[in-house]
């Protein structure tokens, strides 16, 4: 069995999760925050993937300043403001 070591935040935060009767013990806990992780490891690859993908397909914008970047977010924001995706 592999062993673990907690800060007492750690620790104070199991606790307070199975008083609240959230949990029935520690190993429910800790098992709920592996699931959680494993989930979002999960998410962030799909998204990766994606990402990866759009790049393949040339779909990516380039900026040759800082202020080039800024105007476009601030574009492309006033332009999803005004329902114009």
């Amino acid at each position: 069995m592999t062993e673990i070591h907690l800060s007492d935040k750690h620790k104070a935060f199991i606790e307070e999760q199975v008083k609240a009767g959230a949990y029935k013990d520690a190993d429910e806990v800790v098992a709920a925050g592996l699931s959680r992780l494993g989930s979002e490891n999960e998410l962030l690859k799909q998204m990766i993937a994606e990402a990866d993908a759009q790049f393949e397909r040339g779909e990516y914008l380039t900026f040759t300043t800082a202020d080039a970047l800024a105007d476009s977010i601030i574009e492309r924001g006033m332009q999803r403001l005004n329902g114009k995706s």
